[in-house]
């Protein structure tokens, strides 16, 4: 009796309207009665019930291990930027780049 819901969501629940959301759960999942009268925090709560996740599942990012290993890269950049000494301005200059890049990586793989 449990069957399989695929939702094809573009975005994720979090960051859908209410508009949106009602639309989805009126169209597409029909265990959800009175959808129409929820708000946003309502239909959230009950799309995910009945998909069966829990409260903090769907929110992260398909490369959350790549992104992991980059900070601990930038992590690391820091501290060697920090222990250089101010007149090394080239060295340090190559550190703050490789640290921009990085960050700069990791805010595009959140992004996808």
């Amino acid at each position: 009796m449990a069957e399989e819901i695929n939702l094809d969501l573009k975005k994720p629940l979090d960051k859908m309207t209410a508009k949106e959301l009602r639309q989805l759960a009126i169209e597409k999942i029909p265990q959800i009665t009175g959808a129409s009268g929820m708000d946003k925090d309502e239909l959230v709560k009950a799309i995910k019930e009945v998909l069966g996740m829990e409260e903090g599942e769907e929110g992260g990012s398909a490369y959350k291990a790549q992104i992991l290993n980059l900070k601990n890269e930038i992590k690391k950049l820091r501290e060697q930027k920090a222990g250089t000494p101010k007149k090394d301005r080239q060295k340090r200059k190559a550190l703050r780049r490789r640290i921009h890049i990085l960050k700069k990586r990791t805010r595009r793989l959140a992004e996808a």
